[in-house]
């Protein structure tokens, strides 16, 4: 079954013909930045099986980084979809926000607890990991 999402305005429109093969909730500063302070709520879907089907997302990348992620948002309403990881190159990480069903997200790991803040709460029963796991 195929999982859709898309922007706040409806410009961007993205499926993904597989169901995520990961969730996560990240803590690190940089997804603080981009959510405006709170973790950042993931699933990684197959970088093959995942498309955008209405609209071209803007993207960012750091040009003072050595191996950036890039970032895709809406150009219109600033929605944050998703990333590119050079660390995940066969994958497309999408921010649950943007699922038309956000309610499937079940966090399998909550990763970079080393910089969480004091008003982020973790799930209960699910593993943490102050950086990357393994």
């Amino acid at each position: 079954m195929a999982t859709e999402g898309g922007c706040y305005c409806g410009q961007i429109r993205y499926t993904a013909a597989t169901p995520p093969q990961g969730a996560m909730q990240c803590h690190c500063r940089e997804c603080q930045y981009i959510t405006g302070g709170h973790p950042n709520a993931i699933v990684f879907f197959a970088r093959d099986d995942f498309r955008f089907t209405k609209g071209t997302p803007a993207e960012f990348a750091r040009d003072d980084l050595e191996t950036p992620v890039t970032r895709f948002f809406c150009p219109n309403c600033g929605t944050g979809i998703g990333t590119r990881s050079p660390r995940r190159p066969d994958m497309m990480i999408v921010k649950v926000g943007t699922l038309d069903d956000p309610s499937q997200f079940k966090p399998q790991a909550a990763i970079f607890t080393i910089d969480k803040q004091p008003f982020h709460a973790l799930p209960e029963g699910v593993p943490s990991y102050e950086r990357l796991p393994g």
